[in-house]
């Protein structure tokens, strides 16, 4: 029960991402580079000042490329989103995010079995369902921005299976970030527009939405298959939904709701068949 309430809270964390940042760019309250160097600023403050306050400053972890995909998750997804709709940039980002973590296990030798396969198939056909429908023809640059995006956040995520200190080197991955986005918005030389929504927004989501939810998300991701973990995801678009409803004022039809249902029962397929697998890996084991 306990993990599954940190899933819940970690995917409704990454919707409430999508969220804050459409809200922010769509309405004027920031530009994409601005949303983003404030983003990772809250996230870095955040688990900064949890590990001063635990006196374990020591802790915290450097890693390089996985500052680098982090950085790049977040600009990409920033510069996206002034282009595209939230339909269409959450089926671009978690479609990549589902072929790197997918092709990522299947290289590394995980099994997919008929029943995962099926399961993967079923929610990503609930996806489609529920987004294209509405969506128009996202223009290409952005498009493939949302896609660098998420393939940067799959390869973050496979690389997160193998850390042993999620929130050191979650914060370390934050605060290397910062001066990356600042050198790229000098090279842009882009016009900072940015008022006081704009900073509260990219803050929430960096210190809540993107700095608590992805230690624990690193945390989740060791013990769960690439298949499991990227498909887990997918649920995101319809979480998303759901608070568009909340805070957008848009309300949910019945196609909403069904495609919600039969991307929840693929994602039940692909974690019972994970399970599976593992007992009869361990059943083979003891013998």
């Amino acid at each position: 029960m306990k993990k599954l309430l940190l899933v819940l809270f970690v995917l409704t964390a990454f919707a409430a991402n999508s969220i804050l940042c459409r809200i922010a760019l769509k309405n004027g309250h920031a530009d994409p580079q601005t949303f983003s160097m404030l983003r990772l600023l809250g996230g870095a403050g955040v688990l900064f000042a949890w590990h001063l306050a635990r006196g374990k400053v020591k802790e915290i972890r450097w890693k390089i490329i996985d500052a680098v995909l982090l950085c790049a998750y977040v600009l990409f997804f920033s510069l996206a989103y002034v282009q595209l709709n939230t339909a269409t940039g959450a089926l671009l980002l978690f479609g990549a995010v589902q072929v790197c973590m997918i092709g990522w296990g299947v290289i590394k030798g995980e099994k997919l079995s008929g029943v995962k396969a099926c399961g993967i198939l079923i929610a990503v056909g609930g996806i489609v369902t529920l987004l294209l429908p509405g969506a128009t023809a996202p223009p290409l640059f952005a498009a493939i921005t949302m896609v660098a995006s998420g393939m940067a956040w799959g390869a973050y995520s496979v690389r997160g299976k193998n850390i042993k200190a999620p929130a050191g080197t979650t914060a370390g991955n934050f605060i290397l970030g910062l001066p990356v986005i600042l050198v790229w918005s000098l090279i842009r030389q882009a016009p900072v527009q940015i008022d006081a929504s704009g900073i509260l927004l990219a803050l929430l989501s960096g210190g809540l939405a993107s700095g608590v939810a992805y230690v624990l998300w690193y945390a989740l991701v060791a013990t769960l298959s690439s298949a499991t973990a990227s498909t887990l995801q997918l649920s995101v678009p319809c979480i998303a939904a759901a608070g568009g409803g909340l805070f957008l004022g848009e309300v949910p039809d019945i196609r909403m709701l069904i495609c919600t249902l039969v991307v929840l029962a693929g994602i039940a397929m692909v974690i019972a068949a994970d399970r599976k697998q593992r007992e009869k890996v361990k059943r083979n084991d003891f013998r």
